[in-house]
Formats: C-alpha cells, structure tokens, sequence
C-alpha cells in the first residue's frame, strides 16, 4: 500500500508571518510539494519517514538575502552554495553582485544548476563582477559598466536575476562621485527589477582626493532610491551607514527613503555592530530582510591552508556567524520572533518578487521548509568591533527540505552554540 507522505512532520512549532500563523501543527509532504497542513494530521497516515519536531520551529525555507557563492570564479570569497544552504538549514540563496552581465551565464551552469538550494542572484552593475569580493577598486569605476549588455543579461535570465547590485561608499565616491550608483540605477529601472546598495566603506579613499563627508554621500544618494530598492547594511560599524556622523543618530534622509518603500537588508557580515544597531533600532527602524553575508574571508573555510593571508584581507572578519546567528542578534535587540522570522522568509519573498512560491507554508506549494532549534541557556555573541554579549535563547538549523528532501544541517560554517 502506498503512503500517505513521503515525509510527515509532526508537533513543530510553524510560524508563517505571511499567513498569520503561529501555532503547533502537522505538515505531510509527497512528491516534493506540501499537501497537507493541520493541527494534528490523522495518526492512520502513514509516510516513509515522520520526524517527531515537537519543541522545535518550523518555517517555510529560510532564505538568506546576502550570498557570495559564485565559488572558485570570485577567488577566495565565494562559498560552496550548499555549505551556505541546504546544509545550513537554508533553502536559497541570493548571491550578491558575484555574477555579471558577462559571467551569468558560468553562475547558471556551475553554481545554480548544479546546487541543492535553489540560487538566485542580484547581477553586479560591473562587468567584472565581485571578483575577490570587489577587492580591487580600479575594476569597478564606471568605464567598467555596460548598461545595455547588464539588462539584456538580466532580462535573458529573469529566472534567477532578481535585482542589481551596486556600492555606494567613500572609497568609490572620492574616485568616481556617484556615477557607479546612477548607472546602477538604470540598469536597474531599464530591466525592471530593484537596486540592492552597499552602505559602509569598502575602498580607501584616494590620497590626493578631498575631504569626503559620509553624510553628505548619503544624502546624495537617498533621491536616487525608488520603492522596492534595498539599502544593506544599516548596522555597520563603518562610516557611511545610517547614522549621521555629525548628529549621532539616524540621518533624516534615510527616513525620508524608507517611506518611500526602500527597505532595509541587515547584510551582517563583517560590517554588523551592536552599538549601531541599537542606535538604529531605538529609532524605531527594524530590518525588513537579513541577509547573512557570508564569505571566504569572514568565516572559517574548510581545508583552507591560507588563514593568516585571508586574515589581511580589508574584509576579514573574526566573529563566528551564520542565519541563524544573526537571527539570534535580532531577538537579543528586542524584535519579536515572528518579525525575526520574516526577515528570512515572508519578506524576503516579497523583496523577490516571489512571494506566490516562496516564503510561506502552504498547501499545493513546493515543499521548501527549515525546521529550527530553539535552544535556551546562556551564550556569548559577538561583533567584529569586539563587542561581547550575553544572550539566554540562540536559534540554530536542525534540517530543511527542499522541494521534499531532507538536508541535515551539518555545514562545517555553522557556528557551535557557545
């Protein structure tokens, strides 16, 4: 006799801020898609595998907003995809300005095909793309853009291109004003799809360069922004974020963007800070997506024989973090569980442009699913500025499925609760 279920999940916790739903329920999958959702699903079903999760979260697929995955074509700083997905308890993955109108075509057939997650980009606004993690400034200025060669790229690829990504920081601006950012900008509005923007310095500036004021960049910057575009990282410790460097607090022009419909993308990475967090969200601006941003030089990459040189790097980081991680620091910072947990589903779908497949638990729809410890107790998170806290409760992935089948979350890249 057939099974009802490939696999039956039962007692989890599901929390689906898209639906409003928040409570313990069974869900039964067959042929990779969710047939079934209800308080307590018949005991006469039967599956091939059931998982008792009671204690435990459930979720649609988690969706890390903020990837380098593009491996071995970056150099050191993409990861393998699957390390930062599937095996992390994460579902897809939007790799971050790795690919380009000239290299999309190597992402698609080396990196998204042939990955368990599923893998999307936002396509560099550079020809080159994030080579070395845009390590070298002199590839990036705006004779290193095509406009027409990026859309017609995006537009073939619509797929998996979901919007651009461009920086706009002090060591571009003193080279190139924001010439980068506007080109990025049409490209961006000629294919139809957002505009992802890095906050926080990337480059050096130019010796011989003026003085360049980081608040000034910013206000530049707001007027160019239109509804659905993403501002990333508005907790960086670096100068150019959403604080003002002459006032302290939030600059009024972030305001201004914000209630336009830009929202805001936590890019943790090496760029997350405790105290501009708090800062930012005393204010009363809380992250609309949280993108981990992982990479080669900030997290500890296995069989890698090259620490120390990887340490130089202008984007080393030495505080141990995932999703999961970053979840964490939200909960420490006051956001409700349920906002925490659609920073990484609901709203990252919507920010898509996805949302009628993706981030949300519901009957007929693939079966993408990240299932969470919820784990008490008292551990240590820290920040790449040194900063040192005491939280009570840590999430951490116990398994996903995607589109049916199970990964464990056995990634070298996750972090033990400490």
């Amino acid at each position: 006799m057939d099974s009802t279920f490939d696999t039956l999940l039962r007692g989890g916790t599901l929390i689906d801020p898209m639906t409003g739903r928040h409570g313990v329920a069974d869900i039964g999958v067959r042929d990779g898609r969710i047939m079934a959702i209800e308080p307590v699903i018949d005991r006469a079903a039967t599956a091939r595998e059931t998982h008792d999760i009671s204690g435990k979260i459930v979720t649609a697929g988690m969706i890390d907003t903020h990837g380098h995955v593009y491996e071995h074509v970056t150099g050191r700083f993409g990861l393998n995809a699957d390390m930062v997905g599937v095996r992390s308890g994460v579902t897809t993955l939007v790799d971050q300005g790795g690919p380009s109108c000239m290299t999309i075509g190597g992402f698609r057939h080396f990196i998204a095909e042939p990955a368990a997650s599923r893998v999307l980009c936002f396509l560099s606004a550079y020809l080159v793309g994030g080579l070395e993690g845009h390590l070298y400034p002199e590839l990036y200025g705006p004779g290193q853009t095509d406009v027409a060669h990026s859309v017609r790229a995006a537009q073939e690829n619509r797929d998996i291109v979901r919007g651009i990504k461009a920086h706009c920081e002090l060591g571009g601006v003193s080279r190139w004003g924001l010439d980068v950012i506007r080109i990025g900008k049409r490209i961006a509005r000629d294919a139809g799809i957002p505009l992802y923007i890095h906050l926080g310095q990337l480059w050096p500036t130019m010796e011989d360069a003026p003085d360049i004021n980081p608040d000034e960049i910013v206000r530049e910057l707001m007027p160019l922004m239109e509804p659905g575009d993403i501002l990333a990282h508005p907790f960086t410790r670096h100068p150019g974020g959403f604080i003002s460097m002459e006032t302290g607090e939030v600059h009024p022009v972030v305001w201004a963007a914000l209630e336009r419909g830009v929202t805001v993308d936590v890019g943790h990475g090496s760029h997350f800070s405790f105290e501009m967090a708090r800062t930012v969200m005393a204010a009363g601006i809380r992250p609309y997506t949280l993108g981990a941003d992982m990479h080669g030089y900030n997290v500890k990459v296995p069989a890698a024989t090259d620490l120390e040189d990887r340490g130089k790097n202008p984007f080393a980081g030495v505080s141990p973090f995932n999703l999961t991680h970053a979840m964490s620091k939200l909960l420490y910072l006051g956001m409700p569980m349920d906002e925490v947990i659609a920073t990484v589903t609901s709203n990252p779908a919507r920010m898509l442009g996805m949302a009628d497949t993706l981030g949300s638990l519901q009957v007929g729809r693939e079966a993408d699913i990240s299932v969470l410890d919820h784990v008490q107790g008292r551990f240590t998170l820290s920040d790449n500025s040194g900063a040192r806290v005491m939280v009570d409760e840590m999430l951490a992935p116990a398994f996903c499925l995607r589109a049916g089948r199970m990964y464990r979350a056995d990634s070298p890249l996750v972090p033990p609760l400490a």
